[in-house]
């Protein structure tokens, strides 16, 4: 195998996956490993990642041109591990000098969250693998999120016996902006939800894309533009947002929908096959 091909971390022939700490080719492998103080006992789990001991474990999401995410199970505990494939080379360049690799920032952000009770699956470590300085592939680590639903059910069916639900998210939406924490990539597939205790929880994943600081009002009512629903679901829950901001209900509702039209305009035009009804 050839250079470019352990430096990019993939096969040119087929474009599968190759072990991470591939055989030596001259060039000096470096990873660095960030491990939590609380997690200090799943440092052998980390190892057997880093030297693929662990398997695949149970795939959750691969894509061929992103990232791989799988579940394991290490002495009874379900960890989730996230391969951030190699950046294209300008990204390298960036992320290499200039800017934290999104599985660091994914495992800090995890850490601000919580400390402000916003809930994100806890961080167990993250790793990056450099040669000649430049980042390759890198690894999250964190436990399992419990939860079992995801906002993507409500592209089907309507609001009718769903309202609680809605509303409940629109809150927790608040309460996150109020924290001070914006989801930039806030999707359906990244926002996990279940009934504990007789209350809705709700928890955000894929937190490498977060903006920090206050928000104006404008940019929390966009910032339900990108999920899916009916727009008696988003009225359902710009109404639990607007009563957590303690903000006037209609003119939320009115730049909520805004938002969501806008955005659902654009996608529908540029990606027809994928459209989504208004």
């Amino acid at each position: 195998m050839s250079i470019f091909s352990h430096l990019c971390g993939t096969n040119p022939q087929n474009r599968t996956p190759v072990p991470w700490i591939p055989p030596n080719n001259g060039l000096t492998m470096h990873i660095k490993t960030v491990i939590h103080p609380d997690c200090k006992a799943y440092a052998p789990f980390v190892a057997s990642v880093l030297d693929g001991r662990a398997g695949e474990g149970r795939i959750i999401y691969q894509s061929r041109n992103r990232n791989t995410i799988s579940v394991h199970v290490f002495q009874g505990v379900e960890l989730n591990v996230k391969r951030y494939k190699v950046p294209v080379f300008p990204n390298r360049i960036v992320y290499s000098f200039f800017r934290k690799t999104k599985a660091r920032r994914a495992y800090e952000y995890a850490s601000a969250l919580l400390s402000r009770g916003i809930e994100t699956a806890r961080p167990v470590a993250y790793a990056e693998a450099r040669r000649a300085g430049l980042v390759g592939v890198s690894y999250l680590v964190t436990f399992q999120c419990p939860y079992t639903r995801n906002m993507y059910e409500f592209g089907e069916g309507t609001a009718e016996g769903r309202e609680d639900i809605l509303r409940a998210f629109g809150r927790f939406t608040a309460r996150m902006h109020r924290a001070g924490f914006c989801h930039a990539d806030y999707s359906p597939g990244n926002i996990l939800f279940d009934k504990v205790d007789g209350a809705w929880r709700f928890c955000v994943v894929d937190i490498n894309r977060m903006r920090f600081g206050k928000l104006s009002f404008e940019r929390g009512c966009r910032n339900f533009e990108r999920l899916w629903g009916t727009r008696e679901m988003f009225e359902l829950m710009a109404e639990g947002y607007a009563e957590e901001m303690h903000c006037d209900k209609e003119t939320c509702i009115a730049r909520v929908l805004h938002y969501r039209n806008k955005f659902w305009t654009r996608r529908n035009r540029t990606h027809p096959r994928e459209a989504r009804p208004l």
